[in-house]
């Protein structure tokens, strides 16, 4: 088997992307979920570039890592400048990491046009950069900065700068695809060539990857790299970073782990975390997660066509190349008016309705009905299951609505002093129920006097609240006509489920959906 080391620099490269924003307890959570998995080098940040990375290095120490490795990141000396008196190379020391990396300018178009120096005092800025490090006790691995474009550009001085920084102690010498336009054929042979020159220049050195995805090969260029020797990965988790991001760890370590045979990869709990670490860091960042995403998406294993999940059900290998477990991930089925009798039964729990094929019929039939009303049944697993009780008339409903009224009142034409009241009239436990509340919105007031209906009959209710509204215009075309599509989340602090409405009228929706939610968790409940 042949290792290669997971090098993790969601904390620094991952915070360039937009939006991204991690505070110092944040970077720290994340530095500890990966060490669990058992990344072999967390990248913390550049000490001297603000404070926050510098309090990191300084908190980390005392985090209990056991199986990674922190690395401080930081550029060459400045230039006329000695490594020694150079402040980077004072916060880079200071940081007390075991390893050091070191981004330089490998790029002849770089060095004249972006750093503006000679290209002799460009390799003396990496030699003394790397030796300074190195010789503190420090391991260190060089950032060949647009190594990729460098080389195609003018391969001898590419070669030169790779030389210089292994010449001067640099454990590994990383090729980086900064500028993420190279496609993986590229990748492999310069890659080789890359490890030709280290090895003829009587280097011990070996190469690792650092590639972007401005051109989504990321991944793919990666993976090539490995094929053609390297023994380090660079990346973020989910792939977040500056303009495209990087290459996403996550495939990355899965496919290296579970598709590739000979690889060695993660020291800890492995790839069975990957979707619990990747929905992690997406949390933590405050980012919604990608359902596509491959491997440890919602979406990655859901089936929704009828022949899939009738071929899943027999065989899942049919249209899972991998387990779901092997990621944590889990499989999803979904109902629409794509699916089968197949759908509707792995769906369906009660055997009564799973065994009965006119009854699982006759749900198909009436899911597609809906479904062409503009009714989506994939996130409201709620309404899908009282469908399935109202058609085959076992549906015993809590409350029966008699009527309802929601008044909006605007008071000085400014929309800062508006009043929403409902009012709503229900049959319960055999008695008529007459209840108004006052909310924040109509929704809101609905949801308030509908408790309040319901409390003296089924206290239980105080317990479930909404978590998520979303209203869905269906037909835009049709103008203030348009069908809308209201979408609730709902939680009794346990469990959550979704329920679904749809009408011309959104106060109708909202009803229609909140008034499913209720009756879901009053089925459970009684």
């Amino acid at each position: 088997m042949r290792a290669i080391e997971i090098y993790d620099t969601t904390l620094r490269d991952g915070s360039q992307g937009e939006g991204v924003n991690f505070s110092l307890e944040d970077k720290l959570a994340i530095a500890r979920r990966l060490d669990e998995v058992g990344v072999d080098y967390i990248e913390g940040g550049y000490p001297l570039s603000n404070p926050k990375d510098a309090q990191f290095f300084e908190r980390v120490r005392s985090a209990g890592l056991v199986r990674s490795k922190v690395v401080a990141f930081g550029m060459t000396r400045r230039r006329g400048m000695a490594a020694a008196d150079d402040p980077g190379m004072k916060a880079l020391l200071a940081a007390e990491t075991p390893v050091v990396t070191i981004v330089g300018k490998t790029s002849a178009f770089h060095v004249a046009e972006v750093l503006g120096v000679s290209r002799e005092e460009n390799l003396a800025m990496i030699a003394d950069t790397v030796a300074h490090i190195a010789g503190a006790g420090r391991e260190v691995f060089y950032d060949a900065e647009h190594f990729f474009d460098g080389w195609k550009l003018d391969p001898a001085y590419a070669a030169e700068t790779l030389v210089a920084a292994a010449r001067a102690g640099a454990a590994r010498i990383v090729l980086c695809d900064t500028n993420g336009g190279t496609l993986p054929d590229e990748v492999a042979a310069l890659t080789t060539a890359a490890a030709a020159a280290l090895a003829a220049a009587g280097t011990p050195a070996a190469v690792g990857i650092h590639c972007h995805n401005d051109c989504d090969l990321a991944v793919a260029n990666t993976l090539a790299a490995v094929a053609a020797g390297a023994v380090q990965v660079q990346g973020t988790i989910n792939g977040i970073g500056e303009r495209c991001g990087n290459a996403d760890l996550v495939s990355v370590v899965a496919n290296l782990s579970l598709k590739l045979p000979g690889y060695s990869v993660l020291s800890g709990t492995g790839t069975s975390h990957l979707t619990e670490l990747s929905r992690f860091v997406y949390q933590t960042a405050n980012m919604t997660y990608r359902p596509g995403q491959p491997f440890v998406g919602t979406s990655a294993f859901a089936h929704k066509g009828g022949m899939h999940v009738h071929a899943v059900a027999k065989a899942a290998e049919s249209y899972e190349h991998i387990p779901p477990e092997a990621v944590g991930n889990s499989r999803r089925v979904l109902v629409s008016e794509l699916s089968g009798r197949s759908n509707i039964a792995a769906l369906v729990t009660r055997p009564d309705v799973k065994n009965d094929r006119g009854l699982l019929d006759k749900v198909l039939a009436e899911v597609c009905r809906l479904e062409n009303e503009g009714w989506q049944f994939e996130a409201a697993g709620a309404s899908f299951d009282l469908l399935v009780d109202r058609c085959a008339g076992t549906f015993t409903p809590g409350f029966e609505k008699l009527a309802y009224n929601v008044t909006v009142e605007s008071r000085d034409g400014t929309g800062v002093d508006v009043r929403t009241e409902a009012t709503v009239k229900l049959a319960v436990a055999g008695q008529e129920r007459h209840e108004v509340a006052e909310g924040d919105g109509p929704v809101n007031a609905l949801d308030a006097a509908l408790r309040k209906a319901l409390e003296a009959a089924y206290p239980v209710v105080t317990r479930m609240h909404l978590l998520d509204y979303k209203v869905r215009v269906i037909n835009a075309q049709e103008g203030t006509a348009a069908k809308v599509r209201v979408s609730i989340e709902s939680t009794d602090g346990d469990s959550v489920w979704g329920t679904v409405g749809v009408s011309e009228n959104v106060i109708e929706a909202s009803w229609l959906a909140l008034a499913d939610s209720f009756h879901h968790f009053l089925a459970r409940g009684r």
